[in-house]
């Protein structure tokens, strides 16, 4: 009996040690999720400083959640852990690609390549409904050079021909940025077309107008 009584012990500690540790992931994970969320609704409103405070603790809480868990892998790579940081990775990028400034890494960010590409994977969305907030105000070269970096995200996704469980299920994000690009790209196309029709009208207005005072 005693020996059940120490193996109970042992494997009540064992369990109660997991259960904090993942309690513990768990806040985390949702406080960097949370802060991602914030900034990128700051960068969209053009917000950068606010933007990169949220950014700034957004990367506290990443160092704090891995080494919380550096004893526990089966919790670090478990679904939320590597969803929020995924998040993380998404708000980096958006942030950067938004201001035109060079990609951050995932060496930089300190994350592995899984939830870096499914974040690259991510950021086309918000990309995205950046065009569509400088398309509302007329055709302009910087919705060109995000569609582009869209394009380029695309050619760099679908080059990545590894099994799901290596990538965290990078193929189905990869089929969702190509239609995110295609429907970008039309979007851009119809935009670009209705600005050259109004100019072209206007121009022909103007040529009335003259004509009619000769």
């Amino acid at each position: 009996m005693a020996q059940f009584e120490e193996l109970a012990e042992i494997v009540r500690q064992d369990f109660e040690r997991r259960h904090q540790v993942r309690e513990k992931a768990l806040r985390l994970a949702r406080e960097l999720t949370t802060r991602s969320a914030h900034a990128i609704r700051a960068i969209h409103r053009g917000e950068v400083e606010e933007a990169e405070a949220n950014m700034q603790e957004a990367r506290s809480i990443v160092d704090e959640l891995k080494k919380s868990v550096e004893q526990d892998a089966e919790i670090y790579y478990s679904g939320y852990t590597q969803d929020a940081i995924k998040e993380f990775v998404e708000a980096r990028l958006t942030i950067n690609m938004i201001q035109n400034k060079p990609l951050a890494l995932p060496a930089e960010l300190g994350v592995e390549c899984a939830p870096y590409l499914n974040g690259l994977a991510e950021s086309t969305g918000e990309l995205r409904r950046r065009c569509l907030d400088i398309l509302r105000q007329g055709y302009s070269d910087d919705a060109e050079r995000l569609l582009n970096l869209m394009d380029e995200i695309y050619s760099l996704l679908v080059t990545v021909d590894y099994p799901d469980a290596i990538t965290h299920g990078l193929r189905r994000q990869t089929d969702l940025v190509r239609s995110i690009v295609e429907r970008t790209r039309a979007d851009l196309t119809t935009s670009l077309g209705e600005q050259r029709l109004q100019q072209s009208l206007k121009e022909f207005e103007k040529r009335i107008a003259n004509h009619g005072q000769e």
